[in-house]
């Protein structure tokens, strides 16, 4: 758990220690406190630190979550921080009531249209490879192999929930 500066400045060294560490997480309130910053709802002082953070997690292939919201009572606010976490690149989100776990699960969880999106690139760029051509055009932007790799680990992320859902 990385929840101090000092922390933050060492994530990499942290993340680098041992293959048995299968996760970063970071302790969003303890930092707040440690950095003596402020409360916000668009966690602006955190962005600097969570970014740090998600760097070394993915220099080092570590999966990268995203710390707690607190007020309960804000489910606006809960899933505002939940979207920006995914947007940033965190794998998940850390939890502290049931009533947090299915706006977690939608903010992380690939919609329908990621997923056809995802699909859409894989088989272009495939019609495409065997015209062996390096890059293709679909919906009108540039789609290259790293495109085709993120497209595959989103198509990954949906079989293992669906995986996990079945049982």
């Amino acid at each position: 758990m990385i929840e101090t500066p000092l922390g933050v400045l060492a994530a990499a060294e942290i993340a680098a220690a041992t293959r048995r560490l299968g996760a970063l997480v970071i302790g969003t309130s303890d930092l707040t406190k440690g950095l003596h910053a402020r409360e916000t709802q668009d966690r602006r002082p955190l962005l600097t630190a969570l970014g740090l953070v998600l760097l070394a997690g993915r220099a080092h292939e570590r999966a990268v979550l995203d710390g707690v919201h607190l007020d309960l009572d804000d489910a606006e606010g809960f899933a505002a921080s939940c979207r920006q976490g995914s947007e940033l690149g965190f794998d998940g989100k850390t939890l502290i009531h049931p009533t947090q776990i299915d706006p977690a699960n939608a903010a992380f969880t690939p919609g329908a249209e990621e997923v056809a999106r995802a699909r859409r690139i894989i088989a272009a760029y495939g019609e495409a490879a065997g015209g062996a051509r390096g890059a293709v055009r679909i919906d009108g932007r540039l789609v290259e192999a790293l495109h085709v790799e993120a497209a595959r680990r989103t198509l990954a992320l949906v079989e293992a929930i669906a995986a996990r859902e079945a049982g």
